[in-house]
């Protein structure tokens, strides 16, 4: 049953879209500035310190929760469309491990392949500190998924040492929107707007092939990647991006846990601090760490 909680931020996102429907052209510097503006709204779930650090380069920022458990590093991609979103725009996202958090480069200034250049910058930085990759997991959100799942497949294919586990919330994995949710999801999701993201895709790779696996996930050759955890919301456009990808990756022999939360929006757990979905999905993403770290 929907929580109360999670029926007010539907309906406030229905008032949002009558009030102020979505813009027929994309304005990036408008949606950065909404996103940050969005994110003020939430807070993180527990106290943490912040310590701003240079990872390679790569404007970048430990977050030390107070119960942190050692042994466990996070490498967390936000998302953002690729064009929008900064580490101030998604610490209500850091898990209960010490967490670094990266500003990648976002287009149009940086179009692909920027963003995965600077995960995958970081991700060294982190393995030459050191940190073991067996302690090791990458995480991300909408864009930030996506590229965690490119990140993983470009370390693969560059035999490099791969974390513990991959977990993505609300992941972008075909960038082709060929998804049948794309169309069948349109009205329900009142996060994402179709125009907007095939905007979003053509500003990210404007030189680039939809289906170049690095770029959509879901074209790639998905052996050997290590476990991982998908979580994404019955109501999204987005909903086949993670369903697809994961049958895909089961074909492969990859170990594929997903989540489907019934009547959730596009990275619910945005709104952890006041709707109990979010803290639930933040709980089953604790629970499959440990019993992955348990293994």
């Amino acid at each position: 049953m929907l929580s109360w909680q999670a029926r007010i931020m539907k309906a406030c996102l229905r008032l949002q879209r009558l009030v102020s429907p979505p813009r027929r052209d994309l304005i990036v510097d408008r949606d950065r500035s909404d996103l940050e503006a969005m994110a003020r709204l939430f807070r993180p779930l527990g106290k943490a310190e912040y310590q701003p650090v240079d990872a390679a380069g790569i404007s970048a920022e430990w977050i030390l929760p107070a119960d942190v458990i050692a042994g466990r590093t996070v490498l967390y991609l936000h998302g953002g469309s690729f064009n929008a979103g900064s580490i101030g725009t998604h610490r209500a996202l850091a898990l209960r491990a010490r967490t670094l958090i990266i500003n990648y480069r976002l287009a149009p200034e940086h179009p692909f392949p920027a963003a995965l250049n600077d995960a995958t910058a970081a991700y060294e930085w982190l393995l030459g500190q050191p940190t073991p990759p067996s302690d090791l997991i990458l995480a991300g959100d909408s864009a930030g998924g996506g590229l965690v799942l490119s990140l993983l497949i470009d370390l693969r294919d560059r035999r490099r040492p791969l974390p513990r586990m991959g977990v993505c919330l609300s992941p972008a994995t075909d960038l082709t929107m060929s998804g049948a949710s794309i169309r069948t999801h349109a009205a329900s999701d009142l996060v994402l707007e179709t125009r907007n993201m095939r905007q979003s895709v053509g500003i990210y790779l404007p030189d680039t092939d939809p289906r170049n696996p690095l770029a959509s996930p879901m074209f790639a050759n998905l052996h050997g990647l290590p476990p991982l955890l998908l979580q994404v919301g019955s109501d999204e456009m987005l909903l086949s991006d993670s369903t697809e990808f994961a049958a895909r990756a089961e074909s492969a022999g990859v170990k594929v846990t997903l989540e489907i939360w019934p009547r959730m929006q596009h990275v619910w757990h945005f709104a952890a601090s006041f709707v109990p979905e979010g803290r639930e999905a933040i709980l089953h993403v604790a629970q499959f760490v440990e019993r992955h770290f348990g293994e």
